[in-house]
């Protein structure tokens, strides 16, 4: 300040003009511009004889988007110099769910790395309090894994329309399906990959989860709530296994003995193929048939960009709102899924999805031509 007074009075007592700034450019103001995230491909491909699955382990620090971070993370150390080419998000909880699209994008770009294809959907709950995310992992070694291809089996469901009916007795019907689809395609215990176990409720977790560590102690389990409030009480538990011998074709689908055999969809679908396409989720947009079929007409052209087709769906995963989105997906996905030779599907009714005018959203996976 005392400089600032004795400058004024320099100047007033000499008549010397206050400095003026010098006339030039005006310095054009720096501001910051965020990088917008990348969007996921429709579809990525896979050597068939390449891919391991892996979960990632769950936790109840932080919220949704520290979760996600420190799941991917997990991830990314576990699948090692493998490449993670399909990411399938169930998130439980308030959290907004297009944080994932967003820091999926980001931490793949960081890592110089491909972004995988997603799949994002809303259950009613996770087996740890607090925990509000787990993922899926599809990756791609760099050896070969699986020497004759892979068994994908539906979801294997038993169900009481009393919805607070407990779900360990409904598991253990659950897993003896398994069990026969896995023996049909020629496979042992020890070649399952993966299981998810979708559950009413997850009262009596404990009981259910170590059923299937003890079944398959090699193979990454999952376990999920469907929705916070359960229209009935259901377990239904789908897998993924390694063949042990070559199916006759490059996709073989089974109807095998002691299983309910279904018009709608196989039990299991043997893949052989060298190459097989993994879709992220395609969401419908309105509640309409027509909503319906686009959603279905856009799933259809990203396959057919990949090489391959809807025709050739060897496994469905369909993530309806409602029964009547439900009923409405079943009349509609055989005017463009193969009716003779229907994939192997899993449709549950689920909590949500990352778009408020979705009712509902499918996933693939489709032998390349």
């Amino acid at each position: 300040m005392r400089y600032w007074l004795v400058a004024i009075l320099v100047c007033l007592l000499t008549g010397t003009a206050w400095p003026r700034e010098k006339k030039g450019k005006k310095q054009e103001e720096i501001t910051q511009t965020l990088e917008i995230p990348k969007d996921p491909p429709a579809t990525v491909v896979a050597e068939t004889d390449r891919v391991v699955f892996q979960v990632s382990p769950l936790s109840s620090r932080g919220l949704l988007s520290q979760q996600l971070r420190d799941g991917l993370k997990a991830l990314f150390r576990s699948t090692g110099k493998a490449s993670i080419v399909k990411l399938r998000a169930f998130v439980s909880g308030s959290g907004d769910m297009r944080r994932v699209h967003d820091i999926v994008s980001e931490m793949f770009t960081d890592r110089k790395q491909p972004l995988p294809a997603l799949s994002i959907v809303q259950v009613g709950g996770l087996p740890l309090e607090g925990a509000q995310v787990v993922l899926e992992a599809t990756a791609v070694e760099k050896k070969k894994m699986n020497d004759y291809g892979l068994v994908f089996i539906s979801g294997q469901g038993a169900t009481s329309n009393k919805p607070l009916d407990p779900v360990v007795p409904l598991a253990e019907k659950s897993l003896a399906n398994l069990r026969t689809a896995l023996q049909a395609a020629g496979s042992s215990s020890e070649d399952m990959l993966r299981v998810t176990c979708f559950l009413s409720s997850l009262d009596g977790f404990p009981s259910v989860r170590d059923l299937f560590v003890k079944a398959w102690p090699g193979a990454a389990l999952n376990f999920v709530q469907l929705r916070r409030t359960p229209l009935q009480a259901v377990a239904e538990c789908e897998g993924v296994a390694r063949l042990r011998t070559a199916p006759a074709a490059g996709l073989q689908l089974l109807h095998p003995d002691g299983l309910p055999r279904s018009a709608n969809y196989s039990q299991v679908a043997l893949v052989a193929a060298p190459r097989i396409i993994l879709s992220g989720t395609q969401p419908s947009f309105g509640f309409q048939d027509s909503d319906a079929r686009l959603a279905f007409k856009r799933l259809q052209s990203s396959l057919e960009q990949a090489g391959g087709s809807i025709r050739n769906v060897a496994f469905s995963s369909i993530y309806p709102l409602s029964p009547s989105i439900a009923e409405q997906v079943r009349r509609i996905r055989f005017e463009f899924y193969d009716k003779n030779r229907p994939p192997a599907s899993t449709l549950l009714i689920f909590e949500g999805l990352p778009s408020m005018d979705s009712g509902f959203a499918v996933d693939v996976v489709a032998i390349k031509n």
